[in-house]
């Protein structure tokens, strides 16, 4: 049974696995295609973003979308898709929309 842990170290070990998504992501499988994500777990690369955005903000930080997009990327978002990024089949694009609608579009 795994020993209780303290507010601190439990904000430091979720923090640590973020990162560690982060940078398989960034590093590991730049790869992956944002609408795989996004129509296979609810969320991409840029929700990502939007979160840590949202993070910041209610703190009282300005990070602006740019700056966001970087820290997922590793880089500026347009380089990164014109690097990675492959066109969309059909069949993507409508999963997209329906994963969009259910996971993005009700939230906001």
């Amino acid at each position: 049974m795994p020993r209780p842990v303290d507010h601190q170290t439990q904000i430091e070990i979720e923090a640590a696995a973020f990162r560690t998504l982060r940078n398989h992501l960034m590093e590991e499988r730049p790869d992956v295609q944002n609408i795989d994500l996004m129509n296979l777990a609810g969320f991409c690369r840029n929700c990502l973003a939007r979160w840590m955005q949202e993070a910041a903000k209610a703190r009282g930080i300005d990070l602006t979308k740019d700056q966001a997009r970087e820290a997922f990327y590793g880089m500026p978002y347009e380089t990164w898709r014109e690097a990675n990024q492959t066109a969309a089949t059909e069949t993507q694009q409508k999963a997209f929309e329906t994963s969009f609608a259910e996971n993005v579009t009700k939230k906001t």
